[in-house]
């Protein structure tokens, strides 16, 4: 541990240090409501035989969200099924952590992250659909980055950093369209550092939830983005949510999304019909996962970066039940890009990790988009 960080416990908790390195236009657009409590759901949903469905992803527009200096995001969603990806760009290089928590990972580049090894900083990170196939997303972002002469020197050579984890979506419409490497190319093209877009875009494009008593009975995830600012520091995350379990609200408990009732039209509440001993149905490994990555500008080693990944999983266990099961593969990436100069307490930035990783899981759950037999959070209460 470095001595800033034990100095950093008086004050306002951060330390100033020598800073470090650091398209498309904004989108805005109106946001969805805060999800309704269970029971008001389950009253309206008995006089309720049907879903309104909405067509267009929200556009993150809060105030609050703030950009972390040296990172920028992008999308490509391939509409014709859904699916897509989404990109962490760190152009000037970031230090990289990881930390997986589910049992069915689908990642790359990941044993790269280790404190243990060689490479300090990376360019990028990769965040798609399309199951293992979706890796190949990550050969077009590292074009991308060649192509600007980013990336690690070997030689006369560059070559881009590109950690990546996947997510499983091939159940929603035809599975055999998937992210590629022009996909990945194509969200690096998008990429900027003002608020994204949020909902059914993206790597959470064709995300679902709840999945635990079968895809009949789950609903839409999707991705979101939050940040959290103390003492000049920003924290900022970014989730796909395809869970297996259900979305919950962090500040009251309440399930905003997930699987519903045998007729369809109420919540279930996972944990609960597991606690009172309804049996879920068998599900494969690997046939959900929530992957996310959290950003800071603040000044991190290696094993400090991988340490903010892990407190970053703390988010995700509280909006998300049940989570890191035995067919999800939770991964969460971090990147500190030092752009702030500033060193804070690790209590505070994990602290504010969590905050952000939980409030990013709600912001996607609001913003997501009924498809097909899948409703989203917002259509549930409806009237007919």
């Amino acid at each position: 541990m470095s001595p800033g960080w034990s100095a950093a416990e008086s004050g306002s908790g951060v330390e100033t240090r020598e800073s470090g390195p650091s398209a498309g236009p904004p989108q805005a657009g109106p946001q969805s409501p805060r999800g309704i409590d269970r029971r008001t759901r389950r009253a309206r949903g008995r006089h309720n035989r049907s879903f309104a469905f909405f067509s267009e992803p929200d556009m993150a527009d809060d105030p609050g969200l703030s950009a972390v200096a040296g990172l920028r995001v992008g999308h490509y969603t391939d509409r014709r099924r859904p699916t897509g990806c989404t990109v962490v760009l760190a152009p000037a290089g970031a230090v990289g952590g990881v930390d997986v928590r589910g049992a069915a990972p689908g990642t790359r580049e990941t044993d790269l992250l280790s404190p243990l090894n060689a490479v300090e900083h990376v360019h990028a990170v990769l965040l798609a659909g399309g199951s293992a196939f979706g890796l190949d997303a990550a050969g077009g972002v590292m074009r991308w980055l060649e192509e600007r002469g980013i990336g690690y020197p070997v030689g006369p050579h560059r070559v881009p950093i590109v950690p990546a984890a996947i997510l499983f979506d091939l159940s929603v419409g035809d599975g055999r369209i998937r992210p590629d490497a022009a996909a990945g190319y194509a969200a690096c093209e998008a990429a900027s550092d003002a608020p994204c877009a949020e909902g059914n875009v993206g790597a959470g494009a064709g995300a679902l939830v709840g999945k635990l008593f079968g895809l009949e009975r789950a609903m839409r995830g999707g991705f979101g983005h939050a940040s959290v600012t103390v003492a000049g520091i920003t924290v900022g995350a970014w989730v796909a949510v395809n869970a297996l379990g259900d979305a919950v609200d962090p500040r009251s408990g309440s399930v905003l999304a997930g699987a519903r009732t045998a007729d369809g039209l109420e919540l279930l509440d996972s944990t609960q019909a597991l606690l009172r001993g309804e049996l879920p149905q068998s599900m494969q490994p690997g046939a959900a996962t929530t992957i996310g990555v959290v950003g800071t500008d603040a000044v991190l080693t290696k094993a400090q970066a991988n340490k903010l990944a892990q407190t970053a999983h703390d988010g995700l266990a509280r909006s998300i039940s049940p989570v890191h099961t035995q067919s999800d593969g939770d991964t969460v990436f971090a990147l500190a890009t030092g752009a702030s100069g500033l060193v804070a307490h690790p209590t505070l930035l994990g602290t504010m990790a969590a905050e952000s990783m939980a409030r990013a899981v709600v912001r996607a759950i609001e913003a997501a988009t009924g498809w097909g037999p899948y409703p989203a959070a917002r259509d549930l209460g409806l009237p007919a």
